[in-house]
Formats: C-alpha cells, structure tokens, sequence
C-alpha cells in the first residue's frame, strides 16, 4: 500500500471557478500515465521532518481531522510539497504572516526555489530556511479520502486536499512529474468533447465540484465538512470490459462480497445467461427478459443441497433460451423447483424444468387470472414457516409475504441469512401493487414482519444481491407512506375525483408514459384507504369519509 496525498487548487477564472490539472507523462508502470490528474504523490520521508516549519496545524489536530492514530500531518506536507515540487506553488507565509508571494522574488531566487524542489534538491526545508517562512497547512481543507480497488499490483491509499490559488503565484509545470498544467473549469475537465485522460477519483471528485461558482464557495464548503468518508472502488468485469464499481453502484455490496480480493469474480452488470457463483450454496443466471417492469431480467437461483443435488428458485419466464442457459449453468442434478409467485416472468418455466429434471414444483396459485401463470401446477403448496431441508446445512424457511401477490412467498436460506425475495422486494425500485391480486394493506404488513427476521442479504427476483436488508424494507415502507399521504392530500384537494385525476396528482413525480403502471399501485393505496375507514369510492369517484 502506497499512502499519498493530491491537491486541489482552485482560482476563479472568466467564466467561473477553474482547477489546476497536471498531465503525467507516459511510462510503462504507470497505470495513470498521460492523465490528467491534481498536484501529488506519495508521501515521503522529509515529510515528517517539516513538522516544526508548519503554521496553525499541528500533528495531534490534523490526525484528528484525518481519524489516523498519529502522523496526520505528514499527509497535509505531502500535498504542501508535492504542490511546490510539480507546479511551483507555495503555500507558505512570510515573516510578517501574509502569503509569501513568489512572483515577486527575482529570477535567481526563483532559480535556486527550483533547484531545491527538483529530485535530489535541497527540498522544501532549505526553502522555507532560506526565506524564512513557514508552512501554511492551515490553508488546506481536508476534501476526499479514496482507496484505489483491490486486485490492483500497485494500490494508493490517498488523502485530497483543497486550496485556493495564492496571490502572487503563477502554476508551472516541472516537466518531470507533469509534462503540461492547465486551468479549467472542472465541468469542462470531465466533458468528454474535450478528451482528457482521467483517472476514476479525478473524474468523481470533479463531478462533486463542478456546481460551485467560485473557488472561495468550494472552499468553504470543503472547510466545513467533518465526516469524510472513504471511497473504494472495485474492480469488475461486464459487457464493456473491465472498470472500477463505486459504492453507489447498485452491484458494488454483491463484488464486495463475492470478490473481496479483487481476483476477477465481480460482475457490474446483469448479464442474461450467465451464472454467478453468489456464494458455496448459490448461484444465479438471469433471464434476458429486462424491461420497465423487470428490470435487469428476472433472476433464477441455484440453492445447493446434500450429494450436490440442487434446488431451483423462481425458473422465470416461458423461454427456450433461459431453460437452455438454467440447464447448462446446474451445478449438479435439480431436486426441487421452487416458486415466489405465479406472475409470467416467475413461475411458466417450471413446467419444461419439471419435464426435464423431474423435480416436484412447490409453490401457491391464485384465483385470480389477470397476469398469472395459467401453466402452473404445483406438486405442493408450502404453508407459512415451512422448513425445505436441502441438506444436513442447508435449510430454506417459507414466509409468506401477500402483498404484490395474495400467494407470494420468500424462501429465507438459514445458514446465509439470506432472503430471496421474488418481486416482494426489488433492487433500485417499487414493486407494483395491482388489486384485486395485490393488496397494499397486506403488503406494509408483509414488510413489517420481515423486520422481525434475521436477515443479512437479500436477493433479489431483480436486481444484485443486497445489503442491509432492514434498511432497504424501511425505505419501502416509508416510500409507500409518503405515497400515502400524497393520495390524502389528492383527495382533499380535488375530491371527488375519478383515479385519472388522481393519478397525474399522486404521481406528478413519474414520467406521464408510467402512469397506466402507477394506477395500478394507486388504486391499491386507495383500498387499503378504503378498508381503513379513511376514503370511499362511488360511480367511480373517490373522496375522503
């Protein structure tokens, strides 16, 4: 691991605030090189020795602001040097406290300042010896903190700073480190008509910036922040090659998990076909049937049990090709062919994988026949907190959770804590609640249960496998709360109204094209305001009791 340290200077240009951006040169170790980056490096040895030279920081505050047991400091004189070292700026003040201006020394002095800064010079303390200044620390702010990904030969542990360009300096470049320097604003640095080379962290940290008008605003907002969290990417493979993956990202928890290393595993995008060893016990392939409705494609997950014999959850849609991919990614025989719901992107292919396998289908119908499955037979109908032994260590528990559909069911995988999910809980969206099979009362009250479980990770029947699984049900009970009350405030303001009405108030927030989809799930919500007491409908109008 390599601990470093960048600087971001800023100065107000013409047109707005503008950053310093350095272009390394090209060298065949260097995973950066041609890119343009900010001030920096590694930190060095004479980094600790500057200590005593700095102003209004001192080692104890800066370790405290960096949350490092001790040497904070070192990481401030880093980004200081580097800045002198790669773009002839100091921050530094002069004897009488103001910043020391190097415009306006002479040329020998500004000569000797770049013997000093080149590699082997006298370095940054015979500077500040020679003028008599002191380092001026205490005009950085502490901005961004990233990790570069595991599985890289060469990773850098490296703290940003931020700065506002010195009066009475000018930015070059020492031809060595960086071979040009340019001020730009930072929108126009990561615009890709102007194609520049950037690393992932100089991309995402200008992004962050580029809103800001002028460089004393930036910095402010800098100045301010107390919590800097850490950033670290992770390498993945996808349709487009390898990339980094950021935390936000919504396969990043899945490559952490099934990658820690970073050896190759990782995969950033559903890809239909494909099987993905999640864990010992699970895999999953994806249909490719991805639309507004299923996301990504539906997922279908290999559950293992004893003697390598296998379980099937949720075969997916009628389709010869998924069938074909399912068949070839079974990790060993398929000995039970389990069902969350019997929408169509769900259970119709359990009828070719019961031809083929054999294999008892376990699952609930419905008596309603609007979008479900008419194919579906199954050989039994589990009831709420069955236990399906796959094997001595490997037990999936049923839960029944009505709500998206009256006989939709999780399987929760004991020894994992992991819970698949089918549509009840989705990654990156709602579910749709479509009465009269789905009923919104049955569904908060299927979320709220399952805050009683000991989950860990769910997967998802569309999606990538999540993380904090509490957090994410809260966020759908509290989305269809907030729902909720935009149907009341709907009714108050335009009651009675037929559900068109209500539709383009309650969902002013989704794109006109989605609301015949919305209507479902508002219908739902008024039913569940309905069987509240709270509002009714008559002649097709609806209006609060």
């Amino acid at each position: 691991m390599r601990f470093a340290a960048s600087m971001l200077v800023l100065r107000d240009g013409p047109q707005g605030m503008e950053i310093l951006m350095m272009r390394r040169p090209q060298r065949d170790d260097d995973r950066s090189a041609g890119a343009f980056v900010f001030p920096g490096g590694v930190l060095d040895a004479q980094d600790a020795t500057l200590h005593p030279l700095c102003a209004g920081l001192d080692d104890a505050a800066a370790s405290a602001r960096l949350q490092v047991p001790a040497n904070g400091l070192d990481y401030y004189l880093c980004a200081v040097r580097e800045a002198f070292e790669e773009a002839n700026l100091l921050f530094a003040y002069d004897a009488s406290g103001q910043m020391v201006r190097l415009d306006d020394l002479g040329a020998e002095i500004h000569q000797q300042l770049r013997e000093a800064a080149s590699y082997g010079g006298k370095g940054l303390a015979h500077v500040c010896e020679m003028l008599g200044l002191r380092l001026a620390v205490d005009q950085l702010a502490y901005c961004a903190y990233w990790l570069t990904p595991p599985g890289l030969p060469k990773r850098f542990d490296t703290r940003f700073f931020m700065a506002v360009l010195p009066a009475g300096q000018t930015a070059i470049h020492d031809g060595v480190e960086a071979v040009e320097h340019r001020w730009m604003r930072p929108a126009d640095v990561v615009d890709p008509a102007n194609n520049l080379t950037l690393v992932n962290a100089t991309r995402k940290i200008l992004q962050s910036i580029a809103h800001f008008e002028t460089a004393q605003a930036c910095f402010d907002y800098a100045r301010q922040q107390r919590q800097i969290a850490l950033v670290m990417p992770r390498l993945a493979h996808g349709p487009k090659g390898q990339r980094p993956v950021m935390p936000e990202e919504p396969s990043y928890a899945e490559i952490a998990r099934i990658d820690p290393d970073g050896a190759g595993h990782g995969r950033y995008a559903l890809e239909p076909g494909l099987a993905v060893k999640l864990s010992a016990r699970v895999w999953r392939v994806t249909a490719n049937n991805g639309n507004v409705m299923t996301g990504p494609g539906t997922n279908t997950y290999f559950v293992a049990g004893a003697d390598n014999q296998w379980a099937v959850i949720d075969p997916g849609p009628d389709d010869a090709a998924h069938f074909e991919a399912v068949m070839a990614a079974a990790p060993g025989p398929v000995k039970w062919i389990l069902v969350t719901h019997t929408h169509l992107d769900h259970s119709p292919g359990s009828v070719r994988l019961r031809e083929a396998t054999a294999a008892p289908v376990w699952g609930r119908t419905t008596d309603v026949v609007d979008r479900q499955d008419q194919t579906f037979r199954p050989d039994h109908r589990p009831a709420h907190g069955d236990r399906i032994a796959l094997g001595p260590q490997t037990t999936l528990r049923v839960i029944h959770t009505p709500g998206h559909a009256s006989n939709h069911l999780c399987f929760f995988l004991e020894e994992e804590k992991t819970l698949f999910t089918g549509d009840h809980v989705m990654q990156g969206s709602t579910v749709v609640i479509n009465p009269p099979d789905g009923d919104m009362r049955a569904y908060l009250a299927s979320l709220q249960a399952l805050l009683n479980e000991d989950i860990e990770w769910i997967a998802p029947g569309h999606g990538f496998l999540m993380p904090r699984p509490h957090d994410a049900i809260r966020l759908l009970i509290r989305h269809r709360m907030q729902r909720e009350a935009k149907v009341m405030n709907a009714l108050r303001a335009v009651a009675p109204a037929d559900i068109g009405t209500l539709v383009a108030s309650v969902y002013d927030d989704v794109p006109a094209s989605k609301h015949p989809i919305a209507q479902r799930s508002l219908m739902a919500h008024l039913r569940k305001l309905e069987a509240d007491g709270v509002a009714g409908e008559a002649g097709g109008l609806w209006k609060l009791l």
